[in-house]
């Protein structure tokens, strides 16, 4: 999985939001909103280079008390809906 170029988080009104900059990026019909969990992922990964949800998984259990099958279920989810999102490439 690759975080897209030009998606970035912002606190909005205390909301972390998915936002698009530049104008290839542009379009305002879904808004994608995270929790602080998913907000923390976001963050840790560099755009365009490649990650496993095991990688993902990783920076979870250094961060937070969560056990490794957990985080590992949880961030395939995460996945999933980021690239649905269209927000990350499979």
């Amino acid at each position: 999985m690759k975080r897209k170029n030009g998606f970035n988080i912002r606190k909005i009104c205390g909301e972390n939001i998915i936002v698009a900059e530049g104008k290839e990026n542009i379009d305002f019909s879904n808004v994608v909103s995270m929790n602080d969990t998913s907000a923390f992922l976001w963050d840790k990964l560099e755009v365009g280079k490649e990650y496993t949800a095991d990688d993902l998984a990783a920076f979870l259990t250094e961060e937070y008390d969560v056990d490794e099958a957990t985080a590992l279920n949880d961030c395939q989810n995460i996945i999933a809906d980021w690239v649905k999102a269209d927000i990350a490439e499979a």
